[in-house]
């Protein structure tokens, strides 16, 4: 079985953000986290597999002082799935 990768984007509050990206860090199949402010890119977090625990302290500090000075912003994500060669996206959150 392969991996296939895709992406997702959606509008997040300033003051949802870090609830946000802390939640897609540990659903474990995010490859890359990129927050956006009107269409640029802010800060770009990619992640390999086995990124755990700690390791997700300085990712979440900085997400977190981003809060306090962005307004309006949207979070791109990357996600990894295996592909069972269907095409179907049935399994896909």
């Amino acid at each position: 079985m392969t991996e296939r990768t895709y992406k997702e984007s959606f509008k997040v509050a300033a003051d949802q953000l870090l609830a946000a990206v802390e939640k897609l860090l540990h659903e474990g199949n995010v490859r890359r986290v990129i927050i956006k402010q009107h269409g640029r890119i802010v800060v770009e977090f990619p992640l390999t597999v086995g990124v755990v625990g700690a390791m997700f302290a300085p990712i979440l500090a900085a997400v977190g002082a981003l809060a306090a000075v962005l307004t309006d912003c949207s979070l791109e994500v990357e996600r990894a799935v295996a592909d069972d060669g269907t095409g179907d996206k049935t399994n896909v959150a």
